[in-house]
């Protein structure tokens, strides 16, 4: 059932919660929310161990939007739901939203440990092209025009998505909810800001996330995916790299789940 909250600029968002025992915050990455993405499948292999709180990012499904695009906003989000959820709940976040809980975590939520799966910096030119400084700019004004399905196409090049592929998704039915969920690329851009373009992760983004930190990447994932996720481990004050043998990007949750709750009960 769908619960709203208000987060600290009167923004409402939308979650749920699923499970028994303490409390875990699912962080989704860019395009996905509650009803399309990873975190419900997720959330049921981790109920038995866990009550559960998935949330929609703010500007998408049940979410409003807002009136400022920025960090600090969707902190206090989850700033909100921690406190709905007791005060000192676990987190974990996915892709982009990887990037999201370790901001969070950094800017002091209250979370007692941290899990991370495929944060997607970009620090060298060694296996793909860096993205162009600009590319918040260029998503912005794809949105800003209206023109919404290139900015869904434009994202998708930039994960890499074969074209013929992206030409594929066009023809089908989930091509409205995606081109409908592309302003809120401009969230996730606005987070991966300076992390995809050729350097290094800045030594001071995360360095007050001083729990422990499980930073994970999929063994099947590409070279350059797997490059930035070790570089943030290392920028991590208190992080253990993990790879999980045969996963990709698209994580199975039964892989997962095992290691989340390995992880979050030590």
């Amino acid at each position: 059932m769908t619960s709203y909250l208000t987060s600290a600029d009167g923004t409402r968002i939308a979650y749920e919660s699923t499970g028994s025992g303490p409390a875990l915050i699912l962080v989704d990455g860019a395009m996905c929310y509650r009803d399309s993405g990873p975190a419900r499948p997720l959330a049921a292999e981790l109920a038995d161990s866990f009550t559960v709180y998935l949330y929609d990012r703010r500007g998408r499904g049940e979410s409003d939007a807002g009136s400022e695009i920025s960090i600090e906003r969707e902190v206090e989000d989850l700033a909100a739901l921690a406190k709905e959820a007791g005060g000192s709940p676990y987190l974990y976040g996915i892709s982009s939203g990887a990037v999201l809980a370790a901001d969070a975590a950094a800017r002091g939520i209250g979370t007692p440990r941290l899990a991370i799966y495929e944060p997607p910096l970009i620090v060298d030119d060694r296996d793909r092209e860096p993205l162009p400084a600009d590319s918040l700019e260029r998503i912005t004004s794809l949105v800003d025009s209206g023109r919404n399905g290139d900015a869904v196409k434009s994202f998708m090049r930039a994960v890499q998505v074969p074209g013929f592929a992206i030409a594929m998704m066009r023809l089908m039915p989930a091509w409205s909810r995606l081109k409908a969920v592309a302003p809120t690329l401009r969230y996730d851009f606005t987070l991966m800001r300076g992390l995809q373009q050729g350097n290094r992760p800045p030594a001071d983004r995360w360095s007050t996330a001083t729990m422990p930190t499980l930073v994970i990447d999929g063994g099947k994932s590409s070279g350059w995916m797997r490059t930035g996720v070790e570089a943030m481990a290392k920028a991590m004050p208190n992080a253990t790299y993990r790879t999980l043998p045969g996963q990709n990007h698209m994580v199975k949750p039964a892989a997962l789940a095992p290691v989340l709750k390995e992880f979050y009960t030590a």
